[in-house]
């Protein structure tokens, strides 16, 4: 449930299903919605030689995962109550609990950090709380807290699959830049330029000559 503050719609950060919806776990309001916040993302690359050249080829190794950086503030100066009591419940956001799939296994739960129309599903992987006011007996009524936000599922990336497809082929998502082509782009995932056509298939390509910078295209799994 969304908490307003007047007439802004208040970010909120909640226990979430892999597709990033609510289910019905811990869930907290902002008190005041970020300022900014940031998303990056960092692939892996390794140089490799190149004759007569200044700049070296570059062998792409892993995509890697997004993250989101955001500061949360929560002030509680005027009640006078303890502000350590509202944040502590971000803390919850990243205490192990058993996991559905293992019994046996705990993990921290999914989450996901959602303001207007910007979702981002995701696990906390790093979280710092700094108390910055306090009352004369000590009691803390204002927090900044910054927050890391990693990726586990980028949701707007994949297709929904048909459920009599057998499940997911899909290896990873490729955004097309000036110059790619389909067999460039089968040679740097497969070793071999020959199996473009796989992934046009895989995307229904209708020209697999016209790509589109900034197009992103499904990569498909080998077939074993």
């Amino acid at each position: 449930m969304s908490t307003s503050h007047g007439d802004l719609v208040a970010a909120r950060i909640y226990e979430a299903d892999e597709t990033g919806e609510p289910n019905g776990g811990n869930e907290v309001a902002c008190m005041f919605n970020p300022f900014e916040y940031t998303v990056s993302k960092t692939n892996t690359y390794a140089e490799k030689p190149k004759n007569r050249s200044n700049a070296p080829a570059m062998d792409f190794k892993k995509a890697g995962a997004q993250t989101l950086k955001l500061t949360l503030f929560f002030d509680t100066y005027e009640k006078k109550s303890d502000v350590s009591k509202i944040t502590s419940q971000l803390w919850k956001f990243m205490q192990p609990k058993e996991a559905k799939a293992d019994p046996d296994k705990k993990e921290p739960p999914r989450v996901a950090f959602r303001w207007g129309v910007f979702r981002f599903a995701s696990v906390i992987t790093n979280m710092t709380q700094k108390f910055t006011l306090f009352l004369k007996d000590g009691t803390p009524v204002r927090a900044k807290v910054d927050v890391t936000f990693t990726q586990h599922n980028d949701i707007e990336d994949y297709k929904r699959q048909n459920p009599t497809s057998g499940g997911d082929r899909i290896l990873r998502v490729w955004q097309v830049i000036r110059g790619d082509r389909l067999d460039t782009i089968a040679d740097s995932v497969y070793g071999d330029a020959a199996k473009w056509r796989m992934i046009a298939e895989y995307n229904d390509l209708d020209n697999p000559l016209a790509l589109r910078t900034g197009q992103r295209i499904l990569i498909p799994q080998e077939e074993s």
